[in-house]
């Protein structure tokens, strides 16, 4: 017998669980997560806007210049 085949051997199958405790499981870990309050959601959500805003600006004007360069070089 191959080492192997002596692995496979010694371990045992997992036991059956029902199709629903997964569901279970999943509920009792959101309870354990720590959930923000209103005022951190509120905040934390206008940064991200703030931050989207301003990559979105200077993304804006790198295109603008980057457009600007290849029609003067093109032209």
């Amino acid at each position: 017998m191959t080492t192997q085949a002596k692995k496979a051997s010694t371990k045992s199958a997992p036991a059956q669980k029902s199709r629903f405790s997964f569901f279970t499981e999943v509920v009792a870990e959101l309870r354990k997560a720590h959930w923000p309050t209103r005022q951190e959601a509120v905040r934390l959500s206008i940064v991200v806007l703030i931050v989207c805003a301003i990559v979105g600006a200077i993304l804006g004007v790198l295109d603008l210049a980057f457009t600007k360069l290849f029609l003067l070089i093109s032209g």
